[in-house]
């Protein structure tokens, strides 16, 4: 017997499940992609549709001819019927420019003192260290609702009702951050190149700015994507701290749009979900790349 009819099967098999191992976590992969766009699709499709077409077909799969007239709807444009309602409700370029500051701002400050935070847990050997971590850890099991009352009160006390400051400020403290920051710490981060840099000569900040940030770029691109998408999405703390028209965020705008119950547009109501969302998919393809980066390029080989 020749040595391709003792072993050639065999192998012939091995490649073949491979092969149907592979097509089928392609085809698994396929199915939720779809199942995570199509909605999204539908969405920007209903979008360019009337109110009259949606009321007869909900899910529509091609795109309509009604975008302008539900833009100049929303924006207040059109001052007769069912549009009055809409005049002065949803200014989209001041909320995006307030939203923005708000989610930019939280989330450098989230993803920044984050990983300062986690790097410290890491690199430094004290005392406190696991009593420290135990603390962040206690911390981010207290939901936000339990606290909202004493926060906006104590807003008030302060005069910082109608201000940005209670809404970026504290995201300085993102335990849910730092736990996700140092779990990837202590498995992609070699402690071997902070010595490296401290026998150098490197100062202890620098070190963290210049080495440790940029080996962290795929953990800081998933938290900022996840911070940047939560703070967009904020309702519940902007809602209690704004109430100035001149401050609101999208999340508000959009949540006055849909509570109007009166001659409802659902061309109008899909075109403001559309416009809430497109920040947060922009965002998600700018950082996205970080993701399947490297984890630590240039780092130190045992």
């Amino acid at each position: 017997m020749s040595m391709k009819q003792q072993y050639g099967q065999p192998k012939d098999n091995y490649h073949a499940k491979i092969i149907a191992k592979s097509t089928f976590i392609f085809i698994i992969c396929v199915i939720l992609t779809l199942i995570c766009l199509i909605p999204i699709y539908i969405l920007i499709v209903n979008s360019t549709h009337g109110h009259m077409d949606l009321a007869k077909n909900p899910s529509n799969f091609w795109f309509g001819d009604s975008l302008a007239d539900n833009f100049n709807t929303l924006l207040g444009k059109v001052k007769t019927g069912a549009a009055r309602q809409y005049s002065g409700s949803f200014d989209v370029v001041q909320g995006y420019i307030n939203s923005l500051l708000i989610a930019g701002a939280t989330t450098g400050l989230t993803v920044f003192f984050s990983a300062l935070t986690a790097y410290g847990l890491t690199v430094y050997d004290f005392k406190l260290r696991s009593a420290a971590y135990t603390f962040i850890i206690a911390v981010m099991m207290i939901p936000v609702q339990v606290s909202s009352a004493g926060f906006v009160r104590f807003m008030y006390q302060l005069g910082l009702i109608n201000n940005y400051i209670p809404l970026i400020v504290p995201a300085i403290a993102a335990p849910a951050v730092i736990f996700f920051m140092r779990s990837y710490m202590k498995s992609s981060f070699p402690l071997d190149i902070v010595e490296a840099a401290r026998i150098d000569g490197c100062a202890e900040f620098r070190t963290f700015l210049t080495i440790a940030i940029p080996m962290m770029k795929p953990a800081i691109a998933v938290q900022a994507i996840f911070a940047f998408v939560a703070n967009w999405n904020n309702f519940y703390t902007q809602n209690m701290i704004l109430k100035n028209e001149k401050l609101v965020t999208m999340p508000i705008m959009v949540a006055k749009v849909l509570g109007f119950d009166k001659n409802i547009d659902y061309g109008v109501n899909y075109l403001c979900i559309t416009l809430s969302i497109l920040p947060i998919v922009v965002i998600y393809f700018i950082l996205s790349k970080f993701i399947i980066a490297g984890v630590a390029l240039g780092g130190v080989k045992e």
